[in-house]
């Protein structure tokens, strides 16, 4: 039951960083060019009935769309569980749309939601349900998800540029 929700921690948290890099800003063509590049963090997830694991998670975003389209990859682990992210984000006027795939336990879904300067809300499909708002700064992102319907409960994490 665990690794199920270890899995749906990670699925919500690489998503939950890849909303994290549609940061806006005015007059900027598209909010993904400043995360573009690698990050780390660490962060805690919480199960259902109150037990909490530790977390560590590497990110790495690339350009796929001219700036309107973002590729991601994302590893966490913690003392139990490994998990690995792919997944592409698509930006335009405010809106946020995506899919991604989680490798490990072969699991999908969709992201969809807006954008503004400094924070993105999204909600989430699929494998996993839930919500997830990113704050972001230029070298900090912090990240929290919250979902329903799974023994997982929510994920917290912040995550630094490298």
């Amino acid at each position: 039951m665990q690794k199920h929700c270890f899995k749906a921690t990670v699925l919500v948290v690489i998503s939950a960083i890849s909303a994290a890099l549609l940061q806006t800003s005015a007059g900027a063509a598209s909010p993904f060019r400043t995360l573009h590049g690698s990050w780390s963090g660490s962060g805690n997830v919480q199960f259902e009935g109150g037990q909490t694991e530790r977390l560590r998670c590497t990110a790495h975003y690339r350009d796929i769309g001219g700036g309107e389209a973002l590729g991601l990859a994302i590893r966490c682990a913690s003392a139990s569980n490994r998990i690995e992210i792919r997944g592409r984000l698509n930006y335009n006027d405010g809106r946020v749309t995506g899919t991604w795939e989680e490798r490990t336990f072969n699991a999908s879904g969709t992201a969809a939601g807006r954008a503004s300067d400094r924070r993105i809300s999204l909600r989430l499909a699929g494998t996993v349900s839930g919500s997830m708002n990113v704050t972001v700064s230029r070298s900090s992102q912090s990240v929290a998800i919250n979902t329903q319907g799974t023994a997982l409960r929510a994920v917290r994490i912040g995550l630094r540029r490298r």
